[in-house]
């Protein structure tokens, strides 16, 4: 390998490993307690050295939160081989629960730890994008005759607040006692029963 990609993978791996340090401090902490000092005192890193690869504690967070979007989107758009709209749009449902079930730090980062000084930016965008996702989905199945009289954005809103509950008591571990269920049966026939529930009307 020689000297340039060997300081490129370098810069590469000390990207992740800031990513990687912040993430858990973000969780731990909270956005205002976190600063770029802690964050590279977990990787025995000089807060100096930090400002090398990001400008401040609100880009690595943003960076965080589109890592997260990414790969949301990308699982979501994974189900577009499903040729029928509406079981696309029921899998959809699951993918949420499965993505806050494998990846709850993500989960905790893009939808419930609070910020300061937010930014339109490319991670609102990408958000944005997973919303007209399932809004287009909808869309489909109206255009095919399901969900007649009902306004796209309303459901769309429904849907997304009905799976986010579920998956916001799953992720701050608020699911236990209930019922004498484990947290993936609540989350799975919980969701279920929302679908039973839209297909007796």
């Amino acid at each position: 390998m020689s000297v340039a990609k060997r300081k490129e993978q370098e810069k590469i791996e000390m990207h992740k490993r800031i990513l990687d340090s912040a993430r858990k401090i973000f969780l731990e902490k909270g956005y205002e307690q976190t600063s770029i000092r802690n964050i590279a005192s977990a990787i025995s890193y000089s807060p100096g050295s930090i400002y090398f690869y990001f400008k401040d504690k609100n880009e690595i967070f943003h960076e965080l939160h589109k890592e997260g979007f990414r790969l949301f989107l990308s699982q979501m758009k994974a189900l577009d081989v499903i040729e029928d709209p509406y079981e696309r749009y029921k899998a959809l449902g699951l993918v949420f629960i499965r993505f806050a079930q494998n990846h709850t730090d993500y989960y905790n980062l893009m939808f419930l730890v609070s910020e300061t000084g937010k930014a339109e930016g490319e991670g609102f965008q990408i958000a944005q994008g997973a919303i007209e996702h399932l809004s287009g989905v909808i869309q489909q199945c109206q255009d095919q005759g399901r969900f007649r009289g009902l306004d796209n954005k309303y459901l769309t809103l429904m849907t997304l607040s009905l799976v986010h509950g579920i998956c916001s008591l799953y992720c701050k571990d608020r699911m236990s006692g209930f019922f004498e269920k484990s947290s993936e049966e609540l989350m799975i026939h919980g969701y279920e029963t929302f679908i039973a529930l839209i297909e007796s009307k």
